[in-house]
C-alpha cells in the first residue's frame, strides 16, 4: 500500500497546531509530578529542601504575645504566611482575633494591599506594620500529651513492636503506616490516645496534602491532614468530617508528631434497640480541646460502618493516597 505524501507546508502547519497541546500535556505532567513530591523523614526534608526549615511557627511559646506567624511552604521558595493577632493558636489567637495572609518569598512577604510586610532569615521573622517592626523567633512546639504512657488497664493497640492488634497492619521502622487498617477488637465508649505525623508535600494543595483519618467505632472520622496554617474547616485536621469544624486549628507543621486524645461516648439505645441519645465526642488536638461533648447525629463520609447501631465498632485508620504514620496508640474502655 502506497502511503500518501503531504506537502512540507502541510506538515509544518500540523506541527505548529499540535505544539501548544503537547506543551500543555508536558506542563500538566510536570505539575502532577511536583504535586506528588513527598518527604516522610524530617532530616531528609531539611537536607534536601531549604524551604522546610523556613516553614513553621514564629512567635512566643508563652501567652500574651502581640503577634504569631505561621508560614506554609508552597514550593520553589514561595510561601503563604498567616499573621495572627494575640499570638499563636492555643496561646492567645482564636477565631475572633485578626488573621492576615501574606504571600511571597522568604525575603519579601506582603499582604494583598501591601500595608503589612515580613521577611524571614536566620531563624526569625521580621514583621513591619505602618513602619513599626517586630521580631518573631522561630519556635517548634510539641504537644503536652506527646509520648503519654498508657495507664493501668489500657489496651495497647500499637507500641512500635507489633501490628498484631490490626487487620492488615504492618510495622515500618517502628511506625504504623495508614494502609486502611482496622482494629481486630471493637469498642463501645472509650478514651483513645494516638500520635500521627503527616508528610511534607510543599507542591500539593488542599486534600492532596497529607490526607488520612481516624474513624471512631468505624463510624465517625476525626480528620488527619496537613492543615497547618489553614482556616480550620471540618475537612481539615481536627474536624469531625461532615459534622463539625474544630474550635481552633491546632495543627502543627508537617513532619511534626501530633496527638489526638479523644473521649468517645457511644450512642445509647433502649431495650427495643431504638436510639435514645447520639454518640458524643470530646477531642483534644495537641493538648487543646477543639470539640467538647460534640453530638454525632450521623456517620461521617466514607465511614466503613454506615449505620449507627448498638453494636460496638473498631478503630479504622484511612489511607487516602498519602503516607501518614502513627505511633503510641492505646485505648481505655469506659
Amino acid at each position: 500500500m502506497k502511503l500518501p505524501r503531504f506537502p512540507l507546508s502541510t506538515v509544518l502547519l500540523f506541527s505548529l497546531a499540535m505544539a501548544p497541546a503537547l506543551g500543555q500535556a508536558a506542563d500538566d505532567k510536570k505539575a502532577k509530578n511536583r504535586a506528588n513530591l513527598t518527604w516522610t523523614d524530617p532530616e531528609k526534608a531539611k537536607a534536601e529542601d531549604p524551604d522546610f526549615s523556613i516553614q513553621g511557627e514564629y512567635g512566643s511559646a508563652e501567652k500574651g504575645a502581640e503577634w504569631g506567624l505561621q508560614v506554609v511552604a508552597l514550593g520553589d521558595g514561595q510561601f503563604d504566611a498567616y499573621l495572627l493577632g494575640k499570638g499563636l493558636p492555643g496561646l492567645g489567637w482564636d477565631r475572633e482575633k485578626s488573621r492576615l495572609r501574606l504571600s511571597g518569598s522568604a525575603e519579601s512577604l506582603s499582604s494583598e494591599d501591601g500595608n503589612v510586610k515580613a521577611s524571614i532569615a536566620d531563624g526569625k521573622a521580621v514583621i513591619e506594620i505602618e513602619g513599626k517592626k517586630s521580631e518573631l523567633p522561630r519556635i517548634e512546639r510539641t504537644s503536652p500529651t506527646l509520648g503519654a504512657e498508657p495507664p493501668e488497664g489500657a489496651i495497647v493497640l500499637f507500641d512500635g513492636t507489633s501490628a498484631d492488634e490490626w487487620k492488615n497492619g504492618k510495622v515500618e521502622d517502628g511506625l504504623l503506616p495508614n494502609s486502611n487498617i482496622t482494629t481486630k477488637r471493637t469498642f463501645g465508649s472509650y478514651h483513645l490516645h494516638l500520635e500521627f505525623r503527616t508528610p511534607y508535600k510543599p507542591f500539593a494543595r488542599g486534600q492532596g496534602r497529607g490526607n488520612s483519618g481516624v474513624y471512631h467505632q468505624g463510624r465517625f472520622e476525626t480528620q488527619v491532614l496537613d492543615a497547618f496554617g489553614l482556616e480550620g474547616k471540618m475537612n481539615e485536621t481536627g474536624g469531625i468530617y461532615s459534622i463539625a469544624a474544630p474550635r481552633l486549628n491546632m495543627c502543627l507543621p508537617p513532619l511534626s508528631w501530633q496527638t489526638y486524645d479523644v473521649d468517645f461516648t457511644a450512642a445509647s439505645f433502649d431495650e427495643e434497640g431504638k436510639l435514645t441519645g447520639p454518640a458524643r465526642m470530646t477531642v483534644k488536638l495537641n493538648g487543646v480541646v477543639i470539640h467538647e461533648n460534640q453530638e454525632l447525629p450521623k456517620t461521617t463520609t466514607a465511614s466503613p460502618l454506615k449505620e449507627i447501631s448498638p453494636e460496638p465498632g473498631p478503630i479504622f485508620i484511612q489511607h487516602h493516597g498519602n503516607p501518614v504514620y502513627f505511633r503510641n496508640i492505646w485505648i481505655v474502655e469506659k
